[in-house]
């Protein structure tokens, strides 16, 4: 059939699966939905007018600051998607106001009364097929929950926990979020389906939230040799300044922000562990955190094939002492760092 027959468009669209989606916004600054709107690869055209996937298309049937709708046109555009109980994606970005029945925070009206967004979210949360918590205050209530929280704001997995409500959630946490993770995150799902997505115990995809940035850190060699920055300028390790690089799991150090281009530590700034469920924590951001654990390898295979003269026990030996040998720096840096918080202690206490 040629391009220029009139139904070759309608044929094509049908051969496409369109995917639903209601974009939520409670409590938030909106800075999560900036984020994944400067997707670059694919960009935000092409995963909401084009085919994010061979056959498969975003329909964004309500997203309150990109669309052009307003009032009760806005509302209806979010029902004619909601009609279609278990067919839709919910988007959840923001943390939701509990208090008082969630009056802190009302999104459109029903008979002259407004409506709460955690009656949205109770409402549309049960009939979607799955839900994507998009942002640290979606995930797990982030700095609209920090204490003293006086509007009662809780994260979709705590509203659905006290509801009753069993449709499965995917956390996506940062402050903001990485466009690639929540991409990814959809790409995953519309190719295998939710089972696709392998999640930690706190509900966040293993692919974008598996490593510590620690342990991919182009610093981390200071940090081993126990050098560390005593201003936000020097080029060393940031963890006396703050960062929760070693107990932030994040790719944030391999994929880098802004096109690749660079990231936090790559600015200078200690990375402020926003994709964990503690952020922000009760302290300042620059409280140095606890480290848990320091384990590295034991041993490191050869990087060439060695010698016949060298048996294999004698290569195990001397990886072992390799191992063995980082082992030490980097438990010599952690030590360091105890040392110098019992002197500063004992400084303070005379």
């Amino acid at each position: 059939m040629s391009l220029r027959v009139p139904g070759f468009v309608k044929l094509l669209q049908a051969a496409v699966e369109e995917v639903p989606v209601i974009w939520l916004q409670a409590g938030t600054c909106t800075g999560c939905s900036v984020s994944v709107l400067n997707s670059l690869s694919p960009t935000i055209q092409e995963v909401l007018v084009d085919q994010v996937l061979p056959g498969k298309h975003l329909s964004l049937g309500y997203h309150a600051t990109i669309m052009a709708a307003a009032g009760d046109l806005a509302m209806e555009a979010m029902e004619q998607v909601a009609v279609n109980k278990g067919g839709f994606v919910l988007v959840a970005e923001g943390a939701f106001a509990t208090k008082d029945e969630g009056v802190y925070c009302e999104i459109g009206e029903r008979a002259g009364h407004g409506i709460t967004a955690l009656e949205h979210l109770t409402r549309l949360g049960a009939d979607a097929m799955a839900v994507l918590a998009l942002g640290t205050c979606a995930a797990y209530g982030g700095i609209p929950a920090a204490p003293p929280n006086p509007t009662g704001c809780q994260s979709v997995g705590q509203v659905f926990a006290e509801h009753g409500i069993t449709t499965p959630v995917i956390n996506l946490p940062g402050c903001p979020p990485h466009p690639d993770w929540f991409v990814g995150t959809v790409a995953t799902v519309l190719i295998g389906g939710l089972e696709g997505v392998e999640v930690d115990d706190l509900g966040r995809p293993v692919a974008f939230y598996g490593p510590l940035i620690h342990d991919n850190c182009a610093r981390r060699g200071h940090f081993d040799a126990g050098r560390f920055a005593k201003k936000f300028s020097d080029p060393y390790c940031l963890y006396e300044l703050g960062c929760k690089g070693p107990v932030t799991h994040a790719d944030c150090s391999i994929r880098l922000w802004n096109g690749g281009n660079n990231w936090c530590v790559g600015c200078g700034h200690p990375c402020i562990g926003c994709v964990e469920p503690d952020f922000p924590q009760e302290g300042t951001l620059y409280e140095l955190p606890s480290l848990h654990t320091l384990t590295p390898p034991t041993t490191y295979a050869p990087a060439q094939e060695e010698e016949a003269s060298v048996s294999p026990a004698v290569a195990g030996t001397v990886g072992a002492a390799a191992g063995l040998a980082v082992g030490v720096a980097g438990a010599a840096a952690v030590s360091a760092l105890r040392g110098r918080g019992e002197e500063e202690t004992q400084g303070g206490a005379k």
